[in-house]
């Protein structure tokens, strides 16, 4: 029996399967929060002791660095160990970058599972994938010639070059606020938040008083941000959905130069699904390929929306069933 998990910032999603069945067949599984928990080695023994199970081995896709199976989490106040929860649980644990989960996932999709934002070209090679939601990952799949194998990153955490003097600005009111500034600090939930404080604090914009109240006062501010922007009830919410977009994909196309990803290049995460009504609108496409003398390249590389959340949940069960042989 494998236990499989996706460990983000915010939440885990934990499954159970059958080793000798599918990595999309859970026999059962639950969704905790991780935000506000004491360690991972809880979050398991709180869901074994609902499902009563006990796996022979663990997979889990964890937010942060993996090294030697550990990992120091970049959102949670973490430190986990495989080679210790192994001993605890009695099972072998495997780590993997949350990133690198979802990058197995990819062979478990079918076609109503992505939505094609850029068809390209038929092409073999490498792929790449990039992923904003509490934080920003981004991860590499190699071609062999035969198949796909997952290579982790860090990419999310690389500096934010602005594109104009637009994001000039907005470079140089993240400095003052944050020292350095990487691209999760643009593309993930609270970045999102960031740049509608940022059209706030430059006077971009219309702001009812309504939402800016809603905004003030939300657990999720970059959630109020999605609704009012898409329902066009504030045209501060709409300006920063935009820039959010064009960000997202200027650094969708620098990870697409940098793995040569003619294979394709996969939009995972929390964010996209729920803002596809402007991913749709053509500004994440232009910012994608408008990389100068290498537009044509990119121009012909397909790029899709990953629509399947659990997606991380089947890579690491994939995984698993990869290492039992």
């Amino acid at each position: 029996m494998i236990l499989a998990g996706d460990i983000g910032g915010t939440k885990a999603q934990l499954a159970l399967f059958d080793g000798a069945g599918s990595p999309r067949a859970p026999m059962s599984g639950l969704r905790l929060p991780t935000r506000g928990s004491a360690s991972l080695e809880s979050l398991v023994e709180e869901f074994l002791d609902q499902t009563k199970a006990r796996p022979t081995r663990m997979v889990f896709g964890i937010a942060g660095p993996v090294n030697d199976n550990r990992c120091v989490t970049t959102n949670l106040p973490w430190q986990v160990d495989g080679a210790s929860m192994s001993a605890q649980f009695g099972a072998p644990v495997t780590l993997l970058n949350d990133l690198e989960a979802t990058a197995w996932g990819l062979g478990t999709l079918e076609s109503k599972d992505l939505e094609v934002l850029q068809p390209g070209d038929e092409q073999t090679g490498h792929r790449v994938l990039i992923a904003a939601g509490t934080g920003l990952g981004e991860a590499l799949l190699r071609w062999d010639g035969k198949g796909w194998q997952p290579m982790p990153s860090e990419g999310g955490h690389t500096d934010f070059g602005p594109r104009d003097s637009f994001e000039d600005e907005l470079l140089h009111w993240l400095r003052a606020k944050y020292g350095r500034v990487s691209y999760e600090r643009i593309l993930s939930g609270p970045g999102l938040a960031d740049l509608y404080r940022f059209h706030r604090e430059t006077r971009r914009g219309h702001e009812p008083d309504e939402i800016a109240m809603r905004f003030d006062h939300a657990e999720e501010p970059a959630a109020v941000v999605t609704e009012t922007a898409l329902d066009g009830s504030c045209e501060r919410a709409r300006l920063a959905l935009e820039q959010f977009v064009g960000i997202y994909g200027a650094e969708a196309g620098n990870l697409a130069l940098k793995g040569l990803a003619l294979g394709g290049v996969f939009v995972g995460g929390g964010i996209a699904p729920k803002i596809l009504p402007q991913l749709r609108r053509g500004g994440f496409v232009r910012a994608f390929f408008e990389k100068g003398r290498l537009s044509p390249v990119l121009s012909r590389i397909r790029v899709s929306v990953v629509l399947d959340p659990k997606t991380a949940v089947w890579g690491a069960a994939a995984h698993a069933f990869r290492l039992d042989g």
